[in-house]
């Protein structure tokens, strides 16, 4: 039979699991950075060429830093903006431009 919606094919989920982000708005009081540390590894990631998101990874992973805004009370894009940092075009856009080029290289 026919539900409609798509979903598992032998359970009633619909594999929509997903982290939230943490109620409190405050940096953990176990991280010792300071939010004008946090800002220069940022502008010196954007000046080698590194994109936002991988920014935010990186500081996630080798730094423990979980959400940007909570240590410097804004997000990376708009530090980057601040900073004269920015790419002209969204990541998104950039990425689906690039998928686009690779797929028309490939046909």
């Amino acid at each position: 039979y026919f539900i409609g919606i798509m979903g598992r094919m032998y359970g009633p989920g619909k594999g929509h699991a997903a982290s939230s982000l943490p109620y409190r708005r405050t940096p953990p009081a176990w991280l010792k950075i300071t939010s004008r540390e946090v800002i220069s590894t940022i502008v010196k990631m954007a000046k080698k060429g590194v994109p936002p998101s991988m920014i935010g990874l990186q500081l996630r992973d080798s730094m423990g830093i979980a959400q940007v805004r909570a240590v410097t009370g804004r997000k990376i894009l708009r530090l980057l903006k601040h900073n004269g940092l920015a790419p002209e075009l969204p990541e998104d856009l950039h990425c689906l431009i690039k998928r686009a080029v690779s797929m028309r290289k490939h046909l």
